[in-house]
């Protein structure tokens, strides 16, 4: 429309003319005209263009690879040693690219575990069978953060034993334990459970659970 001329000046209109008449940005316009004129460009990655292409940065990957002491190396220590070279990239950039070379170290397996001592459920019929340990802490006005540990019967829910301390160590761990045994069992001296059958002591995600000798 531009380009059409008056019938009465025969003069063009011009972009800023028609533009004006029809409340058009001319930005608008001739991104409109690039847009159809020029080819469209394939999908590229935004963003400043790095140093080293996949395939330089995969070369400069197996030199350091190849001269490491040690056989199976993770993307982490590479990328370190490629900065400690000048060579500037992301943990990420390495990882695919290790990644899609396969080489990448080797990882370990896990292990096919067994059946869980609870079998799926930890009640019990009767009392004294398994009882389950956990631990907190709190927080008091006098000696500061203290740990309380508690030992609970699963069947009865019954609190088997208690004890508060300021250090949450591994021994302070097994005083309620003991005076849950010292309350049921009537004692834990030396040779007290001889002729009974092995106790077992196994860990959960929330509490140790310990089962009374057979």
């Amino acid at each position: 429309m531009s380009q059409t001329c008056s019938p009465s000046t025969q003069r063009r209109y011009g972009l800023a003319r028609v533009c004006r008449v029809w409340e058009l940005a001319r930005s608008t316009v001739y991104l409109d005209h690039t847009r159809r004129t020029t080819p469209a460009a394939g999908p590229r990655k935004r963003g400043p263009k790095p140093q080293w292409s996949d395939a330089e940065l995969l070369e400069r990957i197996q030199t350091v690879l190849a001269a490491a002491p040690f056989l199976g190396e993770g993307h982490r220590k590479v990328w370190a040693r490629l900065r400690w070279q000048g060579v500037r990239t992301s943990k990420a950039r390495v990882l695919r690219l290790m990644r899609e070379a396969q080489l990448l170290a080797p990882t370990r397996g896990g292990q096919a575990h067994g059946p869980k001592v609870h079998d799926g459920t930890i009640t019990t019929e009767q009392p004294d069978q398994m009882w389950g340990m956990d631990a907190t802490s709190c927080l008091t006005r006098g000696e500061g953060t203290a740990t309380v540990f508690v030992v609970v019967d699963h069947c009865a829910s019954e609190c088997i034993g208690l004890h508060a301390a300021k250090p949450g160590t591994r021994f302070e761990a097994v005083e309620p334990l003991r005076q849950g045994i010292q309350a049921m069992f009537g004692g834990y001296d030396g040779g007290i459970a001889r002729g009974c059958g092995r106790g077992t002591i196994t860990a959960t995600s929330t509490s140790a659970t310990t089962s009374k000798p057979s």
